[in-house]
């Protein structure tokens, strides 16, 4: 007797693979979301701690901080209402007698630098120092100087406060 019965044929049915293709395609999705999600995430991250206001502030403390270092001490002025700085300083380490200028003042939203010589008074030049600013005040503390700058891009609000002690006698 010959045993018409033929193998069950091995393999996957429609039904199991359409299964698994709606699993696979939910699965991949998901993982999509996760990665856009998180791809937006550091977007937004990077676009805060590099916008123009923490880049300017970062800018204007170095060079708020170098100024004041160079500054000989107990030689300058602060506006009364704090609206600028002027500090004096030696030309170089070799010279005897405290001969230029720097004064820090807000102008049009710029924090500027105006530099140059004392006696007489010359100006060499005036940088901006940075952009954005809303608020700006400057205080004498003992030896210590103090900013407090305030910049706002429109999206983005940022305080930056910077003491510095003067160093040269």
């Amino acid at each position: 007797m010959i045993n018409k019965r033929t193998k069950a044929p091995r393999g996957f049915t429609l039904v199991e693979l359409m299964i698994t293709m709606v699993i696979m395609i939910v699965v991949g999705l998901a993982i999509g979301v996760v990665i856009v999600d998180g791809q937006t995430g550091w977007n937004n991250m990077y676009d805060r701690l590099n916008s123009d206001v923490v880049t300017d502030g970062y800018v204007a403390r170095k060079k708020f901080d170098a100024v004041m270092r160079s500054a000989s001490r107990g030689q300058s002025l602060v506006d009364g209402d704090g609206a600028w700085i002027e500090v004096y300083s030696y030309a170089s380490p070799s010279s005897a007698v405290v001969d230029r200028y720097s004064r820090f003042y807000v102008s049009d939203g710029d924090l500027n630098l105006e530099y140059g010589q004392l006696d007489p008074r010359a100006t060499s030049g005036v940088d901006t120092v940075c952009g954005n600013v809303i608020n700006c005040t400057f205080k004498q503390v003992g030896t210590s100087t103090q900013m407090t700058l305030t910049l706002d891009n429109g999206t983005q609000t940022n305080t930056v406060v910077s003491s510095a002690v003067t160093h040269n006698q």
